[in-house]
Order: C-alpha cells, then sequence, then structure tokens
C-alpha cells in the first residue's frame, strides 16, 4: 500500500464524521445563508475549529453556487483546507554549528512520544544525519527500554540513566558525547507533562537552561507531539507548552484511528506553528512530512491524486 493510500486511510475515520454531519445539506434548494451556516456548524463538529470552519464557509459563499453538488463541496473543502494548512507545512531541517542540532520532543503522557521519537531518529538517519538519543523520560522506566529498542532497531546510540535520574544532568552528558563523537543530531526525549504540574513544567526549563550554557543556540527545535485522538484538547495543549515551552513546531500522531483528525486544521489555523510530520500508522515509515494538498484531499474524502 503507497503512502498516499495508508494516509487517505488515515484519515478515513475523520472523512466518514465530515460526511456525516454535512449529510443533506448540499440537496438543499438553495444556498442561502441558513445553509451556510449550518455547513459551518457541520465544520465544527468534524474538530474543524471556529476560526478554520468560518473561513471555509465564507469560501463557498463566494462561489455563488445556485446549488452545491456533494462532489463540489468537497472538492471546495480540499482547497480550502490545503490553503490552511500550506503555510504550516515546513520541513525539520538540520541546520548551524557547533553540532549537535539539539531537537527537544514534549507532550503529555500518552501522546506517542518516545515511539515518535525512534521514527523521528530513522528518519533522520536515512537522510544520513549522524543520530544520538538521549532517554530523558528517566521517570518511566519503560520510556529508556523503550528508547534502548528503538536505537537498536535504527543504528543510533541511546544514552541513559537509571530511572529517576536527574533529566537535566543526563541531557548535559547528551550534548558533551554529540560533541566529542562528532554527531549531528541530538533527539531528546522527556517526560510526559501536564500543565498543571508545576514541577515538570520547572524541570523542561531547567534542561533548557542546561543546553543554553552549552550552546546558545540550543535547543535548535522544541517540537510538540500531539494526539489526534484527543480532538480540542490537543489545542489547549498547544497553549500552555506554546507559551511555557517556546514550542518551534508540531507532530501529530494517531490519525489512523480517530475521527477527529480534523484538529489538524484546527491547530494551523488558530496558531500557524510548523507542522513538521504526521503519523499515520504505527511502524516507522508511517511518520512522513506533512504534506497539505494530499491531507486536504483525504480529510474532504477524495481520492489521492
Amino acid at each position: 500500500m503507497s503512502w498516499l493510500d495508508r494516509l487517505r486511510g488515515g484519515f478515513s475515520k475523520t472523512a466518514d464524521k465530515l460526511a456525516d454531519n454535512l449529510t443533506g445539506l448540499t440537496s438543499r434548494a438553495a444556498l442561502d445563508t441558513s445553509t451556510l451556516d449550518d455547513i459551518e456548524e457541520a465544520l465544527i463538529a468534524s474538530d474543524i475549529g471556529p476560526e478554520a470552519s468560518h473561513r471555509i464557509r465564507e469560501a463557498i459563499a463566494r462561489q455563488k453556487f445556485d446549488r452545491l453538488d456533494e462532489r463540489g463541496l468537497r472538492s471546495i473543502l480540499a482547497e480550502e483546507i490545503e490553503k490552511i494548512l500550506a503555510p504550516v507545512a515546513k520541513p525539520l531541517q538540520v541546520w548551524g554549528f557547533p553540532r549537535p542540532h539539539v531537537i527537544l520532543v514534549i507532550g503529555v503522557n500518552g501522546s506517542g512520544k518516545t515511539t515518535t521519537i525512534g521514527k523521528l531518529g530513522q528518519w533522520l538517519t536515512e537522510q544520513d544525519y549522524g543520530v544520538l538519543l538521549c532517554a530523558g523520560d528517566t521517570f518511566r522506566a519503560a520510556a529508556i527500554e523503550q528508547l534502548k529498542i528503538w536505537g537498536e532497531r535504527i543504528g543510533a546510540p541511546v544514552i541513559s540513566g537509571k530511572e529517576g535520574a536527574d533529566p537535566a544532568g543526563l541531557v548535559f552528558d547528551g550534548v558533551k558525547q554529540a560533541t566529542a563523537q562528532g554527531i549531528d543530531v541530538l533527539v531528546v526525549d522527556t517526560a510526559g507533562r501536564m500543565q498543571n504540574k508545576s514541577h515538570l513544567m520547572e524541570e523542561l526549563s531547567k534542561i533548557r537552561r542546561v543546553l543554553g550554557r552549552l550552546n546558545p543556540e540550543a535547543p535548535h527545535d522544541v517540537i510538540l507531539v500531539l494526539d489526534a485522538t484527543t480532538g480540542q484538547n490537543a489545542l489547549n495543549q498547544v497553549e500552555v507548552f506554546r507559551q511555557t515551552a517556546n514550542v518551534s513546531g508540531l507532530i501529530m500522531t494517531k490519525l489512523d484511528g480517530t475521527a477527529r483528525g480534523g484538529v489538524l486544521v484546527a491547530a494551523a489555523e488558530r496558531f500557524g506553528l510548523p507542522i513538521y510530520a504526521i503519523g499515520v500508522g504505527e511502524t516507522a515509515s508511517d511518520l512522513r512530512p506533512f504534506d497539505p494538498r494530499a491531507v486536504g484531499r483525504a480529510i474532504a474524502g477524495l481520492p489521492p491524486e
């Protein structure tokens, strides 16, 4: 199965939910204000968010259709979603010296953060970057072991400590090791945290301070991993982490098992943060750079081009 087919499959529940919410609206006699309002409400109910939904509504209104059939509506949806997503579709770039380029990966528990780091590590090694993984989630022995397994799988070394070790100290050692070995990219796992856990947020600040002392440019990227199945709660996470952790971009996971993938559009419209990649499956090849046109068509329920 091709990546585009997997992408469409990953968004199938989202597309089905959107289609269900729009059922009957295109068969009305006229595309009047009432119908446009109902379309906007259907989009909001599909987790696309009020800002993006209103923008799409206005685009449909400008078309000046007497009536709008289902195919026509899907085409407009795909085009407008692509317009919203295109400005945030930015590849993750490894740049700058001195090496290493440091990527700090953050998110709440259960978002798929550690697995995403493993996939990201493979993605980088396939581009011939030397990668070191840092098991900075020292609160969970399972996270440390999971990252070690990924390291073996992708041929990347992993720096780790005992459960409960100081994460900032481990990150310090990771930068030292990466620098000494001439490694290009250091990818740092961190403990899953919620905004109401002040000690965990302070720990994140401590890690940033340690990195800043070693390299004023580090961390070069702070990637927030979002679980698409949480829907609108994902937007609350972006709001909090953006304020406390200077998030530079997003990776959205679990788009293969949710009817709430529309939140991807809502996040793009509201925050404008780069979306580096999306995950639509469990294997490493299911994490790919973000393609706004393909995603727009998938959400609208149109086949790949």
